[in-house]
């Protein structure tokens, strides 16, 4: 994963992150860590829950915040 891979991860996961953190809060749901929100969920046999799986969410969140971002700018 190049550097702009890895940046598109972050951004995505910190989006992924704070919709969480509101999410199940306002539904009394249990939290997960951002280094799940990065890395996968540990100890998950759901075969959704790999790591590949949550990277590519990621990437694809990031994306389109950036697109979002870039469309408001100009």
């Amino acid at each position: 994963m190049g550097i702009g891979g890895v940046i598109l991860n972050f951004i995505g996961a910190v989006i992924r992150w704070v919709y969480g953190i509101i999410w199940r809060t306002f539904f009394n749901k249990s939290k997960f860590t951002f280094n799940e929100y990065v890395n996968g969920f540990r100890n998950s046999d759901d075969t959704f829950d790999e790591i590949i799986a949550h990277q590519f969410n990621n990437k694809i969140i990031g994306a389109i915040f950036i697109g979002i971002i870039i469309s408001i700018l100009t």
